[in-house]
């Protein structure tokens, strides 16, 4: 049986930085690029301006995957969210991760309200695309929650063994990527986008889906490399 204390004991602790100075990199220049798309039009939302509604989206999507590298580290190699709360660990962390994510397409949603209409172009066309989008991003949330399970979707395997140990999920959308929550899920931001007919929207959806694959591969692959690499 695999174990996060034998993994932890033959693992040096310079992993915990392994792939940060890239994300870090990537992050500016993503964030940078999609800074220029933005557009600023006039008027207000719910008292907020269009493109400040951009920026709050763009800073929380920046804060919750950096606070997530951050925890998925020092836990993976130091197990500090366990020695400070214990068995309640990881529902300590999914109160902490949880609102984030929710908040992101909330907030894409809101930026693409006010600023609706800016993109332009064939309306019908739009909203048939932005729905069809929603098709795989709902079943994929739903594959996550009755198939892969929230606890594993929060990084159960960097927090305790029987997470670790489970068999991988086929099931649902699993069956057809095992990587369905980056690669179809993230999709719903294009239909929230295009249902909007937001360019801003759209700008923040690229930059969404963008940054998350930059946390694929700076940070959870060289995770599941540690952990499984064996396998």
């Amino acid at each position: 049986m695999r174990t996060l204390s034998n993994i932890r004991s033959r693992t040096p602790k310079s992993e915990i930085f392994r792939g940060q100075v890239q994300h870090a990199m990537i992050a500016a220049l993503l964030t940078a690029g999609a800074c220029s798309l933005l557009t600023s039009p006039d008027g207000t939302f719910l008292a907020v301006t269009p493109i400040c509604w951009s920026y709050i989206a763009m800073g929380v999507a920046l804060f919750h995957q950096s606070m997530v590298a951050v925890v998925f580290r020092l836990q993976l190699h130091l197990d500090l969210m366990v020695r400070l709360f214990g068995g309640n660990a990881l529902k300590i962390w999914g109160v902490m991760f949880l609102p984030l994510l929710a908040a992101r397409p909330l907030l894409l949603l809101i930026a693409g309200l006010a600023d609706m209409g800016s993109l332009g172009g064939d309306r019908n066309l739009q909203l048939i695309a932005g729905a069809l989008l929603m098709v795989p991003a709902v079943w994929g949330m739903h594959s996550v929650f009755v198939h892969f399970t929230i606890n594993r979707a929060l990084g159960g395997d960097h927090f305790f063994d029987k997470y670790l140990n489970m068999p991988m999920v086929d099931k649902g959308i699993f069956k057809y990527s095992s990587n369905a929550m980056y690669s179809f899920i993230f999709l719903g931001l294009w239909g929230i986008a295009l249902l909007t007919g937001s360019w801003n929207a759209l700008v923040l959806a690229l930059f969404n889906h963008a940054y998350i694959w930059v946390h694929m591969y700076c940070t959870e692959a060289p995770d599941m490399d540690v952990i499984y690499g064996d396998d």
